[in-house]
């Protein structure tokens, strides 16, 4: 195999939640690769819009936003070639006090949002764009994971916060919406494998974005190699899910943890 086979250029790609902190550095990294990336999310990139990169308002659990951003596209640039499906909601810190709390009390309405997000917004964008990628007879998707789909979050991480009086554990509806790509990975693998379409999914380890002291020496401790990972470490291995370098692996799941789940 030669380095050509990890070309992307000239490729259009969309891309969810692309102005999310990994998602911009994934837009960033993939235009600068020649792909011409359309990010749908309800807000606007930090990066300006040039003739590789353009941003399109969208929320991706309403159908008819993801097909009016399909016309777009379409008209264009084209029939997109490739899909990322990035766009996800956890807790966030300014959440009620009472998603950070014990399982039995968790509120439904808010593992209600996170799902429809999480794994509806994967599923409508699959069917939307990935049908009109296995109309054309060709594409690759990309559904974004995390090692809390595969394994469980460790409590103990937040000992300290539970020491200094704060009720706090990691909600289970992320590490929920997570587990349930992979089989809609495997199903859409299984599906589309004769219509062309790859389906992948991409597990991520903790990213470094400002936690607390005493979080990052105990999650840092669990990873072989010592630390969190920058956000543009994970650009490099969704090119290769995208590009012809990859064109034997669908309905698998790679794994960017830092070996987190190695142990």
């Amino acid at each position: 195999m030669n380095a050509s086979a990890f070309d992307i250029a000239g490729r259009v790609v969309v891309l969810t939640g692309g102005s999310g902190r990994i998602g911009q550095s994934m837009a960033k990294g993939l235009s600068a690769a020649g792909a011409r990336v359309a990010v749908l999310d309800l807000a606007k990139g930090a990066a300006p819009e040039t003739d590789g990169l353009a941003y399109l308002t969208c929320d991706v659990t309403e159908r008819a936003d993801i097909e009016g951003a399909l016309r777009s596209i379409k008209d264009r640039w084209g029939v997109p070639r490739g899909l990322i499906n990035a766009a996800a909601i956890d807790a966030p810190p300014d959440a009620p006090a009472e998603e950070f709390g014990p399982f039995e009390t968790f509120p439904e309405a808010s593992l209600d949002r996170i799902l429809s997000v999480n794994v509806k917004g994967v599923f409508l964008c699959c069917q939307v764009l990935g049908g009109a990628m296995a109309e054309a007879g060709r594409g690759a998707i990309v559904n974004i994971a995390s090692v809390y789909g595969m394994v469980a979050p460790d409590q103990g991480l937040y000992e300290y916060r539970r020491r200094q009086g704060e009720m706090f554990f990691k909600p289970a509806a992320y590490a929920t919406s997570k587990s349930a790509l992979y089989n809609l990975t495997r199903y859409l693998a299984a599906y589309w494998g004769g219509a062309g379409v790859r389906v992948n999914t991409l597990s991520l380890g903790g990213v470094l974005a400002g936690q607390d002291a005493e979080f990052l020496e105990g999650y840092n401790a669990k990873v072989p190699l010592g630390r969190m990972a920058s956000e543009d470490e994970y650009t490099g291995a969704v090119q290769f899910l995208l590009s012809d370098a990859a064109s034997y692996m669908t309905g698998a799941n790679l794994v960017i943890d830092g070996g987190l789940t190695a142990l």
